[in-house]
């Protein structure tokens, strides 16, 4: 679990009724912080509207920016761009419960709300399970990976168009007795 920095801590008690925006950037000693080491380098802006209400608040995540991957046909690392939104209801009751991940439940008297496991989510969640390098979709990418790869699938075409025709002949007559029905 994350040690808890006062920088994703927001203290709302203090706060008029009505909409506070927030801003984060978030870099990669925000992944090591949950000992979370898939991307080698991020650039996130974060923004977060908190509205107040007189008995709940209600936070709207939003976030653009890139994450640094390895593609997973090449290897290559590269810049994906990454954007998502989300939205969550904190309530106020006996005990702290955030077994809905739109409702967050905190204790009476509680007077600040952690939201950087919500932000680390979010931004996880909005990373495709599948990273390619955009340069595979458009032709530009060239490397010796992407290379070798299309020569290999061009020696086993090449391959599976032998094989058929070595075809043992007595083969033939069989299959004349499929096209004579």
């Amino acid at each position: 679990m994350m040690k808890v920095t006062n920088e994703f801590l927001i203290p709302f008690i203090g706060l008029k009724l009505g909409k506070h925006p927030f801003e984060f950037q978030i870099n990669k000693a925000f992944f090591d912080s949950f000992e979370y080491h898939e991307y080698e380098d991020c650039d996130i802006k974060v923004n977060v509207v908190l509205e107040k209400k007189s008995t709940l608040l209600e936070l709207s995540f939003q976030h653009k920016g890139t994450v640094t991957v390895p593609c997973d046909v090449t290897n290559e690392i590269f810049g994906l761009p990454v954007k998502s939104k989300m939205k969550l209801v904190v309530t106020f009751g006996e005990e702290f419960n955030n077994d809905n991940e739109e409702l967050l439940v905190l204790p009476h008297g509680e007077h600040q709300i952690d939201i950087a496991q919500y932000i680390y989510e979010m931004i996880v969640l909005s990373v495709p399970l599948k990273r390619v390098h955009p340069g595979i979709k458009d032709g530009t990418l060239q490397t010796e990976t992407l290379q070798k790869l299309s020569e290999l699938t061009i020696k086993e075409q090449k391959k599976e168009n032998k094989k058929e025709e070595n075809i043992d002949p007595r083969w033939d007559k069989l299959k004349q007795l499929l096209t004579d029905k």
